[in-house]
């Protein structure tokens, strides 16, 4: 068994669309029309048959508390490995991400916590 598509809650398939190929490089995989929305999956530019990210509509009520309270509590959505993580954090900066969490050395870890525009705190971790 093997994870193949794992889903990220966002509040505009647009703006995530070009959130997540334009500012973090992901490549869009699948867009499907479903009627007001869209099966939209990305996947990493290096493992483009790898592991599928959907971005999910939000609209469910429930989504809607589930994302509140783990963008309250600083809790990331979902988290993408990175080969360095102050790099990256830069270069995200540059583009005008804004990070909730600066790099932080936890253990053999690196990580930081950027807000994805689209309702959702996203971890990047480097681990030695």
């Amino acid at each position: 068994m093997r994870i193949h598509i794992t889903s990220v809650f966002v509040d505009d398939q647009e703006k995530a669309e070009r959130f997540y190929t334009d500012v973090l490089g992901f490549v869009k995989k699948h867009d499907v029309p479903l009627g007001t929305d869209r099966w939209l999956t990305m996947v990493s530019p290096e493992d483009p048959e790898g592991t599928e990210l959907l971005l999910e509509p939000s609209r469910h009520p429930v989504v809607q508390a589930y994302q509140t309270g783990l963008a309250k509590d600083g809790i990331p959505a979902v988290s993408f490995a990175v080969d360095d993580v102050r790099a990256e954090f830069d270069r995200l900066r540059g583009l005008g991400v804004r990070f909730t969490q600066d790099p932080l050395e936890m253990g053999p870890s690196t990580t930081a916590v950027l807000d994805d525009t689209c309702g959702n705190l996203i971890q990047i971790v480097h681990v030695k």
